[in-house]
């Protein structure tokens, strides 16, 4: 009897210890993040797995920086590389917890962004897919997720705007899809705006949904909006640059 406490207490202040480190590297990860140090918040988000490696938040956030590391390569190769270590980590979260609306709306991110380093028709078509799926379950789960609104409405928006052909590519193989429109691109994108108004890709997207609707004046307040936000990520920058040159023309 006396055994089996020593032994208890021994586990119970490992756990403790255990919990206790991940939340210390969890704190440094994120300010590494918010200094817009990617690489060094990856390896934060790395050194945590080790530890727990199911730890869904250092799984989503592992996949995010591959991703946003990757966008910055222009090497196809490398940004490859990225990419499928970002799909490898959103596939863990998911796993861990299918039913958590952090690792749905890493697995719809992963879908929207692996198009541009695909070439194959068919799985391009499989990523458009999954994009909404995921990101319609993330809603259900959390409807006041603002990203997931994000990726809907750009889903939205994006299959209206996509050629002809690659469209007809992606009903065929798919036996049809959803009906896209505009509206709903713009309502989905105007609610991720309200519920992150620091996320400056959504104002690009709706920017651009806005003058597909033929509503000039309402796509230049969206980017006159954009370029006064503040840098808080490392790709900001570019995305602002991109708005800038939209606004003047």
């Amino acid at each position: 009897m006396k055994y089996n406490l020593v032994v208890f207490i021994l586990l119970f202040n490992a756990a403790c210890l255990h919990a206790q480190d991940v939340n210390v590297l969890l704190k440094e990860a994120d300010n590494f993040e918010k200094q817009q140090k990617d690489q060094p918040a990856l390896d934060k988000y790395k050194e945590i797995l080790l530890i727990a490696p199911a730890n869904i938040r250092a799984l989503v956030h592992s996949a995010e920086l591959n991703l946003s590391l990757g966008s910055r390569v222009t090497d196809k190769n490398g940004m490859r590389l990225y990419y499928e270590s970002a799909a490898a980590f959103a596939q863990r979260a998911w796993q861990a917890d299918s039913n958590n609306a952090d690792a749905n709306y890493i697995m719809a991110l992963v879908a929207d962004r692996m198009p541009e380093i695909e070439t194959e028709a068919k799985k391009t078509a499989v990523y458009f897919k999954d994009e909404k799926r995921y990101a319609d379950k993330v809603l259900l789960l959390n409807p006041r997720y603002g990203k997931a609104h994000y990726l809907v409405g750009k889903w939205h928006y994006e299959l209206l705007t996509l050629p002809p052909l690659k469209k007809a590519a992606i009903k065929f193989l798919h036996g049809g899809l959803p009906q896209a429109d505009i509206d709903s691109a713009i309502a989905h994108l105007e609610q991720c705006k309200t519920l992150e108004p620091y996320f400056v890709a959504n104002y690009l997207v709706l920017a651009k949904a806005y003058k597909e609707n033929r509503r000039p004046a309402q796509a230049i307040e969206v980017l006159k909006l954009l370029v006064r936000l503040p840098v808080r990520t490392a790709n900001d920058p570019a995305l602002k640059a991109v708005g800038a040159e939209l606004l003047q023309s």
